[in-house]
């Protein structure tokens, strides 16, 4: 990936349709999902469509889906998949994956040939999908061995979108996403790279807290509008955590382009604006020399 000609780098979009058409959410968690960001009936778009969008706009992306059949029951789209078809568009798509921590040893293997033959850059975990606390030891094997493979494990924080509006929320709980649970995950593995995402109502000074007291934790911007943003989130961003806050729209529930013309409304300092946008994301993920 030559990232001197992207103009940023997304590292929050999401694969939410296989190739034999099998979706990441059960029809109901979705339709809920779409009520909360009142996206009716968007377009789940392919990874090759993914590609083109992201390619035709200069941008690269993280792409990744959500295992949590544990909880949910529902099959997860195969990190294979995944993997293989950001592979063919290695130019704009970079392949994270996700692994129920529920599946124990089993998940820990599968993390490891998935970096190693798949060529996967990162993990994604969402503890309210999954039905797990992230400071729980039934994934504290997961987490040493990405943090031996030396990528990042990226953790929904804040309300979610999934489940909203359903009887019990979808049985989903959002006290999983509290950021202050990572905590004890950036303690007790302190060379893991983690990613906090999205502004995370209703504990972003959790989060802030969190990313500016352990050196290797990050923050993605993605699925709030900027306009929304906390104000105490903009004035870190723009100072004591500049070098650690990473764009992220959420692609395809909020596109890039909308999400990139309300950030151009900030008042972000210019110095800082390609950091937020590109450089920060190129050095957690290995794409420039650190």
């Amino acid at each position: 990936m030559d990232v001197t000609h992207l103009t940023a780098i997304d590292v929050h979009t999401h694969a939410e349709i296989s190739r034999s058409g099998h979706g990441a959410l059960s029809p109901e968690l979705l339709g809920a999902s779409e009520d909360h960001f009142k996206a009716h009936g968007h377009r789940q778009p392919s990874i090759d469509e993914m590609a083109a969008y992201y390619r035709e706009r200069r941008m690269a992306a993280v792409v990744f889906t959500v295992d949590a059949e544990h909880a949910t029951g529902h099959p997860r789209i195969a990190n294979e998949e995944v993997a293989e078809n950001c592979a063919a568009h290695g130019d704009v798509l970079i392949p994270f994956a996700s692994i129920d921590p529920h599946k124990g040893r089993a998940g820990v293997r599968e993390a490891r040939r998935l970096v190693e033959e798949y060529g996967v850059r990162g993990f994604k975990f969402h503890p309210s999908i999954q039905a797990f606390s992230p400071d729980d030891r039934l994934a504290y094997p997961l987490y040493e061995a990405i943090e031996e493979l030396g990528v990042p494990a990226l953790f929904h924080t804040g309300q979610t979108g999934i489940g909203a509006g359903l009887p019990g929320g979808g049985g989903i709980r959002l006290k999983y996403s509290n950021p202050m649970l990572v905590d004890d995950v950036a303690v007790d593995f302190p060379e893991l790279r983690i990613i906090l995402a999205h502004p995370s109502f209703p504990w972003q000074d959790e989060a802030l807290a969190v990313a500016t007291h352990k050196p290797y934790v990050y923050i993605d911007l993605s699925g709030w509008s900027p306009k929304y943003f906390p104000p105490q989130l903009v004035r870190y961003a723009n100072s004591l955590l500049q070098d650690k806050v990473l764009f992220g729209s959420d692609y395809p529930v909020i596109t890039p382009d909308r999400w990139l013309a309300d950030f151009g409304k900030l008042d972000i300092k210019p110095e800082v604006r390609p950091k937020i946008l590109k450089e920060n994301a190129a050095r957690l993920l290995g794409l420039v020399e650190d």
